[in-house]
């Protein structure tokens, strides 16, 4: 009876398992390539979905109707980033008839588009496939380090899902397309993977890079400065030697300077001290008019905006949505399968989302933005049951398409960029 019971148990495995010599050769290959692998596969789905969704793409801003994969890769940002690759950035700011700054390429910080630039120099490939090829490489190496980071403090098998989900998530397409957010992420995971492994010194060089790749340095120095004074306070427990306190106030200043230079290099470029700030408020004068930056009060501009003007319902439902999700957010936080990733990677995302919360105002970019709080998906990957990890598998696939869908296809005059 036992025997006929395994053996149907056996043989009910056996069709929805690979072949024993594949599991075999998976089992023994080295973490890089199982990450590899995962990565290679992710992106070959979203390539498919890609050029399904270019295949009925209608003319737009930016290329003709049913565009190829290079050109329909670098629309939106990747116009811009493209600008800033082939001409600078420009030393007078456009103003409109009101005299108010209008969009323009210094709200694009230089790192990637300087790189592209130079991958171009070397390959003698134009901005579109040369952009594609520096996001494609950063991504796998983002897939890698962010592997390691997991791993630091979860099991191999919970952290290689975690790839799976970076790597898959709804904005994974970001991985191939003409944007900065493969270079961030890498730099991001390797600053955070040195930050567990307290080489303090080491993080200096990606803390300056990711500073001038993506608006966040100012985040991270938030998040040093959390994690100084976490180590100060439990030191008779840890210990916190004085070489690691200097080398840690180094990195947190220098996290702090790095946040601040690019909007003060744009002001001494420009001559206009605000330069950066007024070009970033441009892009959500068509939601709110030209308004001042008052940090912390995007959020209920935007809500304000959503649910008065957009869905003509009282704001102050916005206001209960806002508080709400605030709330339910710093109740994760404190669960245990956040609470696993250790104290370093909860600071991190707490100081980042307190940045979000001060400076942006949310709408389609929202979801981007919120990439890199990616070491949650240690969390979301901790349950083992097949059965949920084929779900949340298939529901990241499903938001991925809706993302593309909703964010990168260009409908007329289009108002929900990516």
């Amino acid at each position: 009876m036992v025997t006929s019971a395994h053996a149907g148990a056996g043989s009910a495995a056996s069709r929805w398992h690979l072949p024993a010599g594949i599991r075999v050769r998976y089992r023994l290959a080295p973490w890089w390539a199982k990450v590899t692998v995962v990565y290679l596969l992710a992106r070959l789905v979203t390539t498919v979905m890609l050029l399904v969704l270019a295949g009925v793409q209608g003319p737009n801003p930016w290329t003709a109707a049913h565009p190829g994969y290079f050109d329909y890769a670098s629309i939106w940002d990747g116009r811009w980033y493209d600008i800033v690759a082939e001409s600078g950035y420009p030393r007078t700011l456009p103003v409109g008839a009101d005299g108010t700054v209008q969009q323009n390429a210094w709200a694009f910080l230089p790192a990637y588009p300087f790189l592209v630039r130079v991958v171009m120099t070397l390959t003698f490939l134009p901005w579109a496939p040369a952009a594609v090829l520096v996001s494609f490489g950063f991504g796998l190496a983002a897939a890698l380090v962010f592997f390691r980071l997991m791993a630091v403090r979860l099991p191999v098998s919970t952290s290689l899902f975690a790839v799976v989900l970076f790597c898959i998530g709804p904005t994974s397409p970001l991985f191939q397309l003409a944007y900065a957010e493969s270079m961030y992420l890498f730099l991001l995971v390797l600053a955070l993977h040195l930050l567990l492994r307290r080489r303090y010194w080491w993080m200096l060089v990606p803390v300056v890079a990711m500073a001038f790749t993506r608006p966040s340095g100012l985040a991270f120095a938030l998040a040093m400065a959390l994690h100084v004074g976490y180590r100060w306070m439990v030191r008779r427990r840890d210990g916190f030697p004085v070489r690691d306190l200097a080398a840690s106030v180094v990195v947190t200043v220098v996290a702090g300077i790095s946040g601040l230079a690019w909007p003060a290099i744009a002001g001494w470029v420009t001559g206009m001290p605000d330069a950066y700030t007024a070009t970033e408020l441009s892009w959500r004068a068509d939601y709110i008019g030209h308004v001042h930056l008052l940090p912390f009060a995007p959020w209920f501009q935007a809500a304000n905006w959503w649910f008065a003007t957009f869905l003509g319902i009282s704001p102050w439902l916005g206001y209960l949505s806002l508080l709400v999700v605030v709330a339910l957010f710093a109740m994760w936080m404190f669960t245990p399968a956040v609470r696993r990733l250790g104290v370093d990677l909860r600071l991190w995302v707490l100081a980042y989302a307190v940045y979000l919360l001060a400076v942006f105002f949310p709408q389609s970019s929202t979801f981007r933005l919120l990439s890199p709080m990616a070491p949650l998906a240690g969390a979301i990957a901790q349950p083992a049951r097949r059965s949920y990890r084929v779900a949340v598998v298939l529901v990241s696939l499903l938001l991925q398409c809706g993302w593309l869908l909703v964010c990168w296809g260009v409908d007329g005059a289009d108002w929900s960029p990516p």
